[in-house]
Order: structure tokens, then C-alpha cells, then sequence
């Protein structure tokens, strides 16, 4: 039998879309009254006299567009604050510049190829060394840390195999050591679907790039925390860094944040029943996804999230050729990096996404030559699931199944 999408699930947050469409947005703030905050693109602002402005002196280190978005996350996120900047990477890279040299990062094993790309190859330039760990299992965590360690980084659901980490769990494990700091990248679950400052983390980080702008047409990073010195720290960070959007990204973000619930229940939606068409074809091997009841976190997934992104991977039947058949048989998902815009998208992480994860480390997470990544959209379900029949007829014959 089907399950409906959100049931056991937790209830949605209160208030969540009434914040997501007013808070930072206030008309009072302008001499206009504007409904929708006006994008400033001004680079500086006139101050009354020396030292003296009226809130804002150069926008690297502050724009009104872009205290209307943190405004609006922060809510979102549960937070005291939030900041922008110019990509989920560059907000990776402000937070590993919180620790110095000889400081330990415990890594999920499995996260984004460049996130696992910058802590292997750029991180450890600085002096940083990372250990990659399996997190879905907190002695693994407990384990690993060290009197160095000062950073636990998870991703949940994880990227590309989507496994799920227990995140009040590690916060129980990280903070029984003093001065580690536990992140989390939310990406894959949005505002919407989880919060993980509620449950003990200490940044949640986010390309907002994906589902929470969710059109395709910005690249962004975002972090909220609530520790007022964290935040004080972040802050000097993005200025002096100066890895910060544009404030007409800005602008494209809060829109996007005005449709996110809508938007993240109808993934859920389609994600559910793709998930559970390719669980019943004999052309797919096998199907993750963290709302079948098959997901070995299925009942994690429940108890700290409201729900399921729009993620679905599989492996196919056959080799690599099979793999790459598929792919590019199909006709309404694109072929394409990336994920959680409005369009389906659909991916090989091997080849693409985490081509730069060494083979071995691949392999042993499960990044095979015939695993697939989708990013499932909000086009009407009908029609992806006949993209999927013909693209699976054509890359899969009947003497493999």
C-alpha cells in the first residue's frame, strides 16, 4: 500500500509560511511603502559625518536587500541570525576559517563532492586536517574526536547515497567535549523540512542555491546560528572575506522563500511516488530514498524532520553504459549538476558531482558507475514517470532484468 506523503512525519512548523512571506519584508522600513523591498544596488552610502552612517557605510559589509533574506532565514531556520554570502561554498569556507592551523574537522563521509574537494585538497593547506567518518553511527563520532578536533560537519540527508544522521545524537556526542562546534548543511531538506539548530546543532549552513531559492537562477550560501559571539565571529568573517551576494540574488532569494512550504510539499509528492515506481520495476537494482520504510533511517527520518526533499537515487540494472543509456534518454528531466529548482533534473555522481572523490572512497560509499541522483521537480507526475518508463526501455534490456 502507498503511503500518503507527510504521514508519521512531524507536523510542519507554526507559523512558517506567514514568516516566510513577511518577516524582513515590512513596508514600514521604506519611505515608499514598497510591498516588496526594492533591490539597492548602491556599492556605498552617504554618512552624516565621519564614522557616521545611518546603518549601512559599504555594502561588502551590509545592503538593505540583503538584511531583508538573513532576516527572513533566520526566522525560517529558528535562528537569531543568519548570513548571506556568495555560494554554499564560500559559506564552507567563512565557517572552516573559524578554526586555525593543526585543528581537527571531523567530515561525514559521505557530503558533496566539493565540499569534500575543499576539506581534502584546500583546507589542509591551511593546516587543517580532516577525518571522514561514518556519522549514522555515533560511536564512529565518538571515536574520532580528538583534544584537536573543533569541527563536526554532517550532511542530512547525506549526498549522493542519502543516508540519514541521527542530528540531536552527534550534538549530544560533540558537545559533551568543550569548544567543538557542530554544522550542519541542511541543503537537501530546506528550512521547511528540518531544523537543526533545534536539535542541538550549532550552524546550519545551506546552498541556498538549491530548494531554498528553488528556480535555478541563483547561487548562494547561507548560515544561521544563535551563539551571539559565533555570530559575531561569522560576521567579521564575511566581511573580511567578502564572499557576499548581490543584492539583486538577494532580491531573487526571498522571492523564492515566498513559495518554499508549496513548493518542498509537492516534491515530496512527486519524490514519494517516483521513488515507489522505480522501487517496483525489475530494470532498477535498488531505490534510496528516506520516505520508503525501506531507507534504513526511515524511522530517524520521522522522528527529526517534517518530511522528504525531492532527492531520489537509484541504481540501475547493467554497468556504466547502462547508466550513461538512461541518462541520456531522457527528455523532460535534464542532464545537469545541481538540484532542488522547480525543473527535474538527473545526474551520474561518479562522472559528475563527485568525479573528484578519490575512486576508492566512491566505491566504498556506494558512489558506483550505475548509481543515479534525481532531483525530482514539480512537473506534473504523469509525465515524469513516462520519461522514466522510456528512458529505462531504452537503456535496459529484458535479458539483463
Amino acid at each position: 500500500m502507498e503511503r500518503a506523503p507527510g504521514k508519521s512525519f512531524l507536523p510542519p512548523f507554526r507559523h512558517f509560511a506567514t514568516q516566510a512571506i513577511h518577516v524582513g519584508q515590512e513596508p514600514e522600513q521604506w519611505r515608499s511603502r514598497a510591498v516588496v523591498p526594492p533591490i539597492c544596488l548602491s556599492a556605498t552610502f552617504k554618512q552624516r559625518a565621519p564614522g557616521k552612517h545611518a546603518g549601512f557605510e559599504y555594502s561588502r559589509c551590509g545592503n538593505p536587500s540583503r538584511n531583508c533574506l538573513e532576516k527572513a532565514v533566520a526566522a525560517l531556520d529558528g535562528a537569531k541570525y543568519c548570513l548571506a554570502y556568495a555560494s554554499g561554498s564560500a559559506a564552507t569556507v567563512n565557517i572552516a576559517h573559524l578554526l586555525k592551523a593543526g585543528d581537527t574537522i571531523i567530515c561525514t563521509d559521505d557530503v558533496y563532492g566539493g565540499t569534500n574537494e575543499y576539506f581534502r585538497r584546500i583546507a589542509s593547506e591551511m593546516g587543517l586536517k580532516t577525518v571522514f567518518v561514518d556519522c549514522t553511527k555515533l560511536e564512529n563520532l565518538e571515536a574520532a574526536i580528538t583534544p584537536e578536533t573543533k569541527l563536526v560537519w554532517i550532511e542530512t540527508p547525506s549526498n549522493p547515497t542519502l543516508k540519514v544522521i541521527d542530528i540531536q545524537g552527534c550534538a549530544d556526542v560533540v558537545h559533551k567535549h568543550k569548544d567543538i562546534l557542530l554544522a550542519v548543511d541542511n541543503t537537501f531538506m530546506s528550512a521547511y523540512f528540518q531544523r537543526p539548530l533545534s536539535l542541538g546543532a550549532d550552524i546550519c549552513m545551506y546552498s541556498a542555491t538549491k530548494y531554498m531559492n528553488g528556480h535555478t537562477d541563483v547561487v548562494m550560501g547561507l548560515v544561521s546560528v544563535n551563539d551571539d559571539s559565533l555570530h559575531e565571529r561569522l560576521r567579521f568573517l564575511q566581511y573580511s572575506l567578502g564572499a557576499v551576494p548581490s543584492p539583486f540574488d538577494c532580491y531573487l532569494c526571498s522571492r523564492g522563500l515566498k513559495t518554499l512550504p508549496i513548493r518542498m510539499k509537492q516534491h515530496f509528492n512527486n519524490a514519494l511516488a517516483v521513488a515507489q515506481y522505480l522501487d517496483s520495476d525489475p530494470r532498477v537494482e535498488k531505490v534510496i530514498f528516506p520516505g520508503l520504510p525501506s531507507h534504513p533511517q526511515y524511522e530517524l527520518m520521522k522522528r527529526q524532520c517534517m518530511g522528504c526533499p525531492g532527492m531520489v537515487s537509484f541504481y540501475i540494472k547493467g554497468n556504466l553504459e547502462h547508466a550513461s543509456k538512461f541518462l541520456r534518454s531522457l527528455k523532460l528531466f535534464t542532464l545537469a549538476d545541481s538540484l532542488g529548482g522547480y525543473e527535474s533534473l538527473a545526474e551520474h555522481p561518479a562522472i559528475m558531482t563527485h568525479a573528484s572523490v578519490p575512486k576508492e572512497a566512491r566505491e566504498a560509499l556506494g558512489i558506483s558507475d550505475t548509481l543515479i541522483r534525481m532531483s525530482i521537480g514539480l512537473e506534473d507526475l504523469e509525465d515524469l514517470l513516462e520519461d522514466l518508463d522510456q528512458a529505462l526501455k531504452a537503456a535496459v534490456s529484458h535479458s539483463i532484468v
